[in-house]
């Protein structure tokens, strides 16, 4: 397994080699928590749990840092706005991202820091740029310090610009600058803002700036140099070529290559609060489509190709998933479930190529028709290792129907409980209707699960419902 990735910092695809032998660290940046997280949003989380899955799958111990943005500008307006600390604005959003990504089936992170949670190492890094002269107190007193961009020559590299076509930074008034580019590492204390949004620092009261926060998380979690940074394209700049200049400018290595994702976009602009376009898990159940069958859809387009939302994908996207899963359930009532097995060589190299899913998703629809024939000719030995095969692939994207999170009754199988209950009792008065010889009634009970979408099949095991249409 040779994984190929594409680097934003050397615009290439190239292979990966891990800084240390069988260990990979991952940094994500992750939601700044202004709000409740939309599905823009919560296509970064499952596409770098593929990314990190994949590099389970071949053996590394990867440990997977995930932070949190719980001190910014645009939460402090926000607990202006509503007259709440800030911290339990940051909190609240922080229980419903999580809640999202537990019903997405993306595996926790080794370590999920909070920004507040890491001054001390934010105030060492400053210092150290101070030192250095790559930074500076503001000269207004307004207790502002700023990265000197004039001083690091590098800058502009991973966003392929040249500083000399870059306007100011726009996170602070320009008086206080040598330059309107610098951006803001500390930011002092500001009387129209929130009393309590403030920590003690050798350039006075104040909180950090944006950038600053994810080069000392990373320092924390990850050490001077790691292996994969990663976050969404429209990060490259300014956020990720500030964290780029200030951690190397303090003597880090810092990241070996930048993996960044393409957005989720509706109606061909960007998803955001601002724009009032944001859909949530909420709105997509609403639709009638699972978590499960989001995280297919997510994964069935290149995660560095941008989707442009639409319902009629979402709900086709939602349909070919039914289609594999009523695959997996037919065969498992067959043979039994069994173990993973094997991955396709196919699927295998789709994935190292720059984690192509949509390719590996190709691979997996082949072997499917397969396991389908197999099973309409009575052939156990090739369902059973057409299910281990399909059950592999699956796992690796995290949509395994079999997998415990989608069938252990957890939280995010709570409306499906109910759903089989339902189901159950229907199809038991549709049994009751058929022993007393009255078929017109079964007959009923059957459309009007049809008419749901709901498919019932007869087995020699008894009635099977899935889901949508079969194959």
């Amino acid at each position: 397994m040779t994984l190929r990735l594409y680097d934003t910092a050397t615009r290439s695809v190239r292979d990966f080699v891990p800084r240390e032998a069988g260990k990979v660290g991952v940094y994500l940046c992750g939601l700044t928590l202004q709000a409740p997280p939309h599905i823009g949003h919560l296509r970064s989380g499952v596409n770098y749990d593929i990314l990190r899955r994949w590099l389970m799958a071949a053996g590394y111990q990867v440990t997977f840092i995930r932070n949190l943005t719980d001190i910014d500008d645009k939460i402090l307006v926000k607990a202006l706005e509503q007259g709440r600390p800030f911290w339990s604005i940051a909190y609240a959003n922080e229980l419903i991202l999580a809640d999202a990504y537990r019903q997405l089936n993306v595996l926790p992170p080794t370590y999920e820091p909070r920004a507040t949670g890491h001054i001390p190492e934010m105030h060492e890094l400053i210092g150290k740029l101070i030192a250095e002269g790559y930074a500076y107190p503001a000269v207004d007193g307004s207790g502002d310090v700023y990265f000197d961009v004039a001083s690091w020559p590098e800058y502009g590299s991973l966003s392929n610009q040249s500083p000399e076509d870059m306007q100011s930074a726009g996170d602070a008034p320009d008086r206080g600058k040598r330059d309107p580019r610098d951006f803001a590492l500390w930011k002092g204390a500001k009387p129209d803002e929130p009393a309590d949004a403030y920590w003690p620092s050798p350039w006075g009261l104040g909180r950090p700036g944006w950038h600053i926060e994810c080069s000392a998380m990373c320092w924390r979690y990850l050490g001077a140099e790691f292996d994969i940074h990663g976050g969404g394209l429209d990060l490259t700049f300014p956020h990720h070529e500030n964290e780029l200049a200030q951690s190397r400018a303090a003597g880090l290595g810092f990241a070996r290559y930048w993996v960044h994702h393409g957005l989720l976009s509706i109606g061909g602009a960007k998803m955001g609060k601002s724009l009032g376009n944001t859909l949530d898990l909420t709105y997509v159940g609403s639709l009638g489509v699972r978590p499960v069958e989001l995280r297919y859809y997510y994964a069935a387009a290149h995660y560095r190709s941008r989707i442009d939302y639409s319902e009629d994908a979402l709900r086709e996207a939602a349909t070919a998933y039914r289609r594999i899963e009523g695959f997996v359930q037919r065969a498992a009532e067959r043979v039994g479930p069994g173990r993973l097995g094997d991955l396709p060589p196919g699927f295998v190299a789709a994935m190292d190529d720059d984690l192509n899913t949509s390719a590996a998703l190709a691979v997996l629809h082949e072997v499917l028709r397969d396991g389908n024939t197999a099973l309409t000719a009575g052939d156990d030995v090739t369902v059973r290792t057409t299910l281990a095969s399909v059950r592999a692939m699956l796992d690796i994207l995290g949509v395994d129907p079999l997998d415990p999170v989608w069938t252990g009754g957890g939280r995010v199988d709570d409306l499906r409980g109910v759903v089989d209950s339902l189901i159950t009792l229907a199809l038991e008065q549709r049994a009751q209707a058929r022993a007393r010889k009255d078929w017109a009634a079964a007959d009923a009970v059957r459309d009007q699960l049809n008419q749901a979408g709901v498919v019932v099949e007869d087995t020699p095991q008894g009635p099977r419902w899935t889901i949508g249409e079969q194959d």
